[in-house]
């Protein structure tokens, strides 16, 4: 199933749309770069070539690419070629338009001379694409974000870069459009917005069900990919579970994780940390009205089955072998389960909001994200999770603050009235709107209050 992603599809065919050009696209694993590709060229009427590359050296992955082209019958004899410049420099005297995709680029990198491999494909781009359409794709995200540096070979040769991301989670709710809106909220903060990942939910099999039946089954492709897939790039996997560990079981400030790992001083932790963001697997994160407090920021996972699996199962394995699926769930995730929906509840709100924003549709919005509060009357420090930034003078600002409440039945106006109480009760807060974002709805809406309903985030 083929979801969303017309905006990249359109993009793609104004490529097609000439005789040559060179597309990159990158994204973290199993994010839908290949299938994206695949889509936008399965209308094409010119010849389609395929090559994923392999981890060896750039030898071996010529070899390889020529066997594709013998097998796609590009080739009719095997033919000896002393660099891709010279392959593509002989494609170029064929008479027919070619569509070629060098898949995992980054292996070509890291088995040979970096800069030689990035220098080689600049003089592709510049001189051998008369009949060729050239995609080159990346999962490696640091190495694939370098060749968009000015430093490299390759600085300003791509015709269109897509820098392709997790679907949202409006999108990802295509994959079980059948469930009410409270259980797609608790699918997609369990399974996140990968295709691939989403593409083994049963829509007719309830969140339990689906949990049990994959990623607490250690031989299914889920589990697969939350134990291995995302750390094959990072050079050391070890620390990059501990971090994991640390943050999905509350450790979110750099103290914490580093009081936790026990990596005091030394640097380290501060390194694996800029590693896995460049990477896009960890997110760094500040109240929107302390942007410049460096103890006010967290570390947040990126993808929630990442997140699911370090938060119930990563220590807990020997309990899920001596226990089995369904008794394991039982015993380590029921009760807390709908807790870990609730933080992820609060970020697909702040979703909505950007989504609204992005579309046009909501105006006036400086900012969105979470308001950190400390009142000395109340003595009560903490954060609002869903907070609108607005202008209200030209050195100041005002708030639309959002009470977000994943309950399985109805907000009540008790409360609302309660929730309400407190907010405008606290000092230096400039208020400029109170609201709550039901999944369930609201045994009776307020005027005063902006109240959305969990229906209004899927519209």
């Amino acid at each position: 199933m083929f979801i969303a992603r017309d905006k990249e599809l359109a993009l793609i065919n104004e490529i097609l749309n000439k005789p040559s050009g060179s597309t990159m696209v990158y994204g973290k694993r199993k994010v839908g770069k290949t299938t994206l590709i695949t889509e936008a060229l399965k209308n094409s009427k010119d010849k389609t070539i395929y090559y994923e590359c392999i981890k060896s050296s750039i030898e071996d992955n010529i070899e390889g690419f020529v066997d594709v082209l013998i097998r796609e019958k590009v080739l009719t004899v095997p033919l000896s070629f002393k660099s891709f410049i010279d392959v593509f420099a002989y494609l170029n005297t064929l008479p027919q338009t070619f569509n070629i995709t060098i898949d995992e680029y980054p292996y070509l990198k890291m088995f040979s001379n970096s800069e030689t491999v990035d220098s080689m494909f600049q003089k592709i781009i510049d001189n051998n694409l008369v009949n060729i359409r050239l995609f080159i794709s990346g999962s490696h995200i640091g190495m694939m974000k370098d060749l968009l540096e000015e430093k490299n070979a390759l600085y300003g040769r791509f015709s269109l870069t897509i820098h392709l991301k997790e679907l949202n989670y409006k999108e990802a709710a295509q994959f079980y459009k059948e469930k009410t809106v409270y259980e797609k909220v608790g699918i997609y903060a369990v399974f996140g917005g990968s295709p691939y990942i989403n593409s083994f939910i049963d829509h007719t099999k309830t969140l339990k069900e689906n949990i049990v039946a994959t990623i607490l089954k250690d031989t299914h492709p889920v589990y697969q990919y939350a134990e291995h897939l995302l750390i094959t790039d990072f050079t050391n996997a070890v620390n990059a579970e501990r971090i994991f560990y640390a943050i999905s079981n509350g450790k979110k400030k750099y103290g914490e994780i580093e009081n936790k790992l026990k990596m005091k001083n030394n640097g380290l932790l501060s390194k694996q940390l800029a590693a896995l963001t460049a990477m896009e697997i960890i997110t760094k994160t500040f109240p929107i009205n302390k942007p410049d407090d460096n103890k006010k920021i967290s570390y947040e996972i990126n993808d929630n089955l990442l997140r699911f699996y370090y938060a119930f199962i990563y220590k807990n394995k020997s309990a899920l072998q001596v226990l089995g699926a369904e008794a394991f769930y039982n015993e380590y995730i029921e009760e807390p389960l709908k807790q870990f929906i609730s933080f992820r509840f609060k970020e697909i709100c702040r979703a909505y909001f950007s989504l609204n924003a992005i579309s046009g549709n909501l105006k006036g919005i400086t900012n969105i994200g979470t308001f950190y509060y400390d009142d000395s009357t109340s003595k009560t420090s903490g954060e609002f999770d869903v907070v609108l930034q607005k202008k209200s003078t030209k050195t100041d600002f005002a708030y639309d603050v959002y009470e977000a409440k994943y309950y399985a039945s109805p907000l009540s106006q008790g409360d609302m009235y309660k929730e309400a109480e407190k907010i405008r009760n606290l000092k230096g807060l400039t208020l400029n709107k109170i609201g709550f974002i039901a999944i369930s709805g609201y045994e009776k809406k307020d005027e005063q209050f902006h109240c959305i309903s969990g229906e209004e985030l899927y519209i």
